[in-house]
């Protein structure tokens, strides 16, 4: 099979060490280097030089997964297959002595609980811990690589004297601005979380904004280097020749209906509850608003392998109270919301390196097809409507679609078509009803939801929290001019069209309670199981024999702790090979990850930018719309398919 997991990239790079590029699904591939400096070069070259279709480029530990555009896979991949292969110089200098763009200085009040523990560790006293840690190794302090929360960075270059495990037993919760420690790294944690690092001390910096905007939102980026110095220094960016400062936004965006930018800042990523900081899945239901979730942090041992500190999905931010729109004002006023309705357009690409998730519609292409259908751009924001029940009135005349689920659906009691663009006139209340199959409803509104965007996004993001809350009964939702063309009305002649069960398009035929115009008969049920297509994954290695034939035979059963993070599959466990810890590295959407229990992941739209468990399949674009279709207790199997060959011709 084409694209097989552990295939190595031609070539040797310039200290004769072959770097191997992984096949992560369609839109990705996984470059595995032999250590940190090899990361670090790789992906210094592609983001200061980046080919063209590349979207995101998220170093690791000993890794750099690259996303692009599919359309532009080939030049992209050999490009990226020729810089890993060239490497870092030979006689060039070592990752932590290269220049880089920024020196950020972080100002420390060492009060932290573990500065005693930390000196009893290592024979030192707590001010040698100290006098250590502000110094650093020989080469200084540079950021290695974020991830798993918006602005944590992990920083090398730790005083070997200072390498000490992380705790046997994680705090519930560790405070926003704690420096700590583990292993060879140390960070600082930009928001409260649990976390089980050394806790040596407290800075006031902010190490997430959003109010700094999108390029400077996280204060740490992967290839700044770091000071650490004693409290009171204002904490500073000083810019290398070869960059620029980055530049602040004057506000920080954050949940509200209004279409005017005075908004209530969110300068950290709110507190919330933990989530299993590998395993990365809030396990609340899909069918009722996100909720937080009980830890389960695992316990390791010391290890050179890269902490994974656990992620609190935060809160949503605190809404605005509805604005009543001014005589004339296009909007939407939402009468009643169903079980979750969220705010959705194409999320946050090219922001991983920071810890952003991509977020988005959780079918893209369904919320595509729904703004077409309306004349809107591709990214204009929608609505993603759970299990129905939507109502809401339009202030002004425009066009409306339906997409994905289909839903017994009405404009003031006249049918309304799924997967056609109609008229909605001034005053006119549409009507949803609960889908009888799928669980997703996306409604585009010609003009798209002109709600402030957060980092470039109007995305409502579970997992970091970034975006606006999920929409409330009475919140009005200003129409904007996202517009790129006039809307596509059905034609009276023309096909009928298709109606979407599980992800796949079945025509000419009803759905209980589901108007579909020109289509008469009997209700149909789809029987068996849902398939989702599958290509290898980059640690299929990981597996068995035995578990990697299960992986493709198993019927899963969809458990209730799914939700827009991932989809968890429940049954027979699949066996892992005992091929010691995985350091951290990227993940994409469709991700198929594999804990020690065996239960396999499926990371959506919402998912982490990086895990510690081997990824072992990747859902295709069809099998990520099915996913997002999936409701707890129905039955789903992997099946494998081809992605194209990772070396380019």
């Amino acid at each position: 099979m084409s694209g097989a997991a552990g295939t190595d990239a031609p070539g040797t790079d310039a200290r004769g060490r072959t770097p191997r590029v992984l096949p992560c699904g369609e839109d990705a591939v996984l470059v595995e280097l032999a250590d940190l400096d090899g990361v670090s070069a790789l992906a210094d070259v592609l983001r200061t030089d980046p080919p063209p279709g590349v979207v995101d480029v998220v170093p690791a530990a000993r890794t750099v997964l690259v996303r692009g555009d599919v359309r532009r896979r080939a030049v992209w991949l050999a490009a990226v297959t020729r810089a890993a292969v060239a490497g870092p110089a030979a006689d060039g200098p070592a990752a932590g002595d290269r220049p880089t763009g920024r020196v950020v200085d972080i100002p420390v009040v060492y009060d932290g609980p573990d500065l005693a523990q930390v000196a009893r560790a290592t024979g030192l006293s707590v001010e040698e811990v100290v006098a250590r840690h502000l110094a650093g190794g020989p080469g200084g302090y540079r950021v290695a690589f974020g991830g798993f929360a918006p602005g944590f960075a992990y920083v090398v270059g730790v005083d070997p004297r200072l390498h000490v495990p992380r705790l046997a037993t994680p705090r519930t919760r560790v405070p926003a601005g704690a420096v700590a420690l583990a292993g060879d790294y140390t960070a600082v944690y930009p928001a409260a979380s649990p976390g089980g690092w050394q806790l040596l001390g407290t800075t006031s910096v902010a190490m997430f904004d959003v109010g700094r905007g999108r390029d400077a939102a996280a204060l740490l980026r992967p290839g700044d280097v770091v000071r650490f110095v004693p409290a009171p220094a204002v904490p500073r960016a000083v810019a290398a020749p070869r960059a620029a400062p980055p530049s602040a936004a004057p506000h920080a965006p954050g949940r509200t209906v209004a279409q005017d930018s005075t908004v209530a800042p969110d300068n950290t990523v709110a507190p919330g509850s933990p989530i299993d900081p590998d395993s990365q899945v809030a396990p609340d239901s899909p069918v009722a608003p996100p909720s937080p979730v009980a830890p389960s942090p695992p316990v390791a041992p010391p290890s050179p392998v890269a902490p994974s500190p656990p992620v609190a999905p935060p809160s949503p931010v605190a809404p605005s109270p509805p604005v009543a729109p001014h005589a004339g004002a296009r909007a939407v006023t939402v009468l009643a919301t169903g079980p979750l309705l969220l705010l959705q357009d194409l999320g946050r690409p090219g922001l991983a390196a920071v810890g952003v998730p991509r977020s988005g519609a959780a079918d893209p292409d369904a919320l595509r097809r729904a703004n077409r259908l309306v004349g809107n751009r591709p990214s204009a924001a929608g609505l993603e409507v759970v299990l129905g029940g939507l109502v809401l009135r339009c202030t002004a005349t425009t066009a409306l679609a339906l997409t994905g689920a289909p839903v017994a659906a009405d404009l003031d009691g006249a049918a309304v078509p799924h997967g056609a663009a109609i008229r909605a006139p001034a005053g006119a209340v549409l009507r949803l009803g609960s889908p009888p199959e799928g669980l997703r409803t996306w409604v585009a509104v010609r003009g798209g939801l002109a709600v402030p965007s957060v980092l470039g996004s109007r995305s409502a993001d579970v997992l970091s929290g970034l975006g606006p809350a999920a929409v409330r009964q009475g919140d009005v939702l200003p129409l904007g001019d996202d517009v790129d063309g006039l809307p596509e009305p059905a034609l009276p002649d023309g096909p009928v069209p298709a109606v979407e069960v599980h992800g796949v398009e079945v025509h000419g035929v009803a759905i209980p309670g589901v108007a579909v115009p020109g289509v008469a008969g009997p209700d149909v049920e789809v029987p068996g199981h849902v398939l989702l297509p599958a290509s290898d994954g980059p640690r299929l290695d990981h597996l068995d024999a035995r578990g990697r034939a299960a992986l493709w035979a198993t019927v899963w059963d969809v458990s209730p702790a799914s939700n827009r993070v991932a989809v968890r599959l429940a049954g027979a466990p699949l066996m892992r090979r005992a091929l010691g810890e995985l350091p951290s590295e990227g993940l994409v959407a469709g991700a198929v990850q594999v804990p020690p229990d065996g239960q396999p992941v499926v990371f959506g739209a919402d998912h982490p930018v990086t895990g510690g468990y081997p990824v072992v399949a990747v859902l295709t674009r069809e099998g990520r719309a099915r996913a997002a279709q999936l409701r707890p207790g129905q039955r789903v199997r992997l099946t494998r398919t081809d992605v194209p060959p990772i070396h380019p011709s």
